[in-house]
């Protein structure tokens, strides 16, 4: 699908839909947990749809909850801690089956979510059943080649195409020492959700001589300090993180189950960006509502950036104490900036067209994992930024934007939105500021993360 996107100030209040990486980790532990869980406002995208199938697979329960507005307000999950155990009646829980024929292997389709495909990957080597992903166009291209080595170092047969999808995942799981380097933190986290289902007495020790998103890091380790009930050791799980010479060093127990829970899903931070940077651009102001600011997504890390180059970010609690609103606008011309994107690489797409409005340079760097998301982000946006007038200098790790406070679009300008959907997300935003329409390709891909955005950037106040 293509849209034309027409320029014009953007303005308002916006409710910011649930958090992508909250909801797929509450929807996997409540799939493994005993009992009912309660999952409040999930983000309701296609991500989501292909966490949910997943967990179904798994063996999950799961029931949608809608408003009369036919809003989905909360899932209800049976979960199924007994997945680490399912194998043949000839055969003990988690042992390889020798003696018994053969079973069809299951089959989970993540579509575009590689978020679901990294995490579910280590779930799926819990039991002694085959277990095939698939997914996407995109996903097909996206390799988990670190995590996979690291699940075949932990016992876990692994067959795949050159580390990407179709990928093969049997168990069981027999732990052990591993070296995983973590260009995305999806890697980690996948383990920190899985190692602790290991049988009593197995001990998962990771060694990651490469941690970049570390906030999501602290996402999931969280989680286990909220909904984990420890079986056969008092392990204090804050201290599993072992730094020893500048390296991360994990020891993670098996022994452990994931216990029901019900909780709500705080805004994202990552979606906020856009409509952030609408007011960045346009001047707004724009009131964005449903965000904790005390949450650990490092995305929050945006706001500070958009003070920097000359926003006004304001927070007021007076609506909502635990979930305050936040307020961007802008009365004086942006300026450029330099700033480290390591931890938090979902920002570049947004940050990017913000600084091509920007007063000199902007330096986004540290940034190398953004060239395996759903594509390389900065070749992209060096490549469609250059349509609407903006140079820029690529490099390994980043991108320098060398604005001049306004665009200068090639005529009729169509950017390419690569199917991925924080690129469609980032020109649509950029467009309002444009001196003339700017069409986007592929722009239906928004609502794997944030559906209703298009309408939402397209709506006149």
């Amino acid at each position: 699908m293509t849209v034309t996107i027409t320029p014009r100030k953007f303005t308002g209040t916006v409710r910011i839909p649930a958090s992508k990486s909250h909801t797929i980790r509450q929807l996997l532990i409540a799939s493994l947990a005993d009992g009912e869980s309660i999952i409040k406002n999930p983000l309701d995208s296609l991500d989501t749809r292909s966490c949910i199938e997943a967990c179904k697979v798994f063996g999950a329960q799961i029931t949608e909850v809608y408003d009369d507005d036919k809003k989905l307000v909360s899932l209800k999950i049976i979960g199924n801690n007994n997945f680490k155990k399912i194998s043949c009646p000839l055969c003990p829980p988690c042992s390889p089956c020798t003696s018994a024929p053969p079973r069809e292997p299951l089959l989970i389709d993540v579509g575009n979510s590689g978020t679901t495909l990294y995490l579910a990957l280590a779930i799926a080597g819990l039991q002694s059943q085959e277990i095939v992903f698939t997914g996407d166009e995109s996903i097909q291209k996206r390799s988990a080649a670190p995590l996979l080595d690291a699940l075949l170092g932990l016992g876990i047969q692994v067959k795949s195409n050159n580390g990407c999808t179709p990928i093969t995942i049997k168990g069981p799981y027999t732990g052990g020492k591993v070296t995983l380097p973590c260009p995305t933190s999806q890697y980690l986290s996948a383990l920190l959700i899985a190692a602790p289902l290991a049988p009593a007495g197995i001990v998962t020790e990771i060694d990651v001589p490469l941690l970049n998103e570390r906030p999501y890091i602290e996402m999931t380790i969280s989680y286990i300090e909220k909904h984990m009930v420890s079986v056969t050791h008092k392990e204090n799980y804050k201290n599993i993180i072992k730094t020893q010479n500048g390296e991360n060093r994990f020891e993670i127990p098996g022994g452990s189950e994931w216990k029901s829970f019900s909780s709500d899903v705080p805004g994202d931070f990552s979606s906020a960006a856009f409509p952030a940077a609408a007011a960045a651009i346009t001047g707004g102001p724009v009131t964005l509502l449903g965000l904790d600011f005390h949450d650990t997504q490092g995305d929050k890390y945006f706001l500070d950036m958009l003070k920097l180059m000359g926003c006004e970010v304001h927070w007021d609690e007076n609506i909502d104490k635990n979930n305050p609103s936040v307020t961007i606008s802008r009365n004086k011309p942006l300026c450029g900036g330099s700033f480290d994107l390591n931890e938090t690489p979902d920002l570049l797409p947004a940050a990017a067209v913000v600084a091509a409005y920007a007063n000199g340079d902007t330096i986004l760097s540290n940034v190398a994992h953004a060239r395996i998301k759903e594509t390389d982000r900065i070749a992209v946006l060096t490549q469609e930024l250059a349509k609407l007038g903006v140079s820029c200098t690529e490099l390994p790790d980043g991108i320098i934007i060398h604005g001049k406070g306004k665009l200068f679009p090639h005529e009729n300008p169509v950017i390419d939105g690569h199917n991925d959907h924080r690129i469609v997300m980032a020109f649509a935003v950029s467009a309002l500021g444009s001196p003339v329409p700017v069409e986007i390709t592929t722009a239906e891909c928004a609502a794997v993360t944030y559906p209703g955005f298009l309408e939402l950037i397209e709506k006149k106040y």
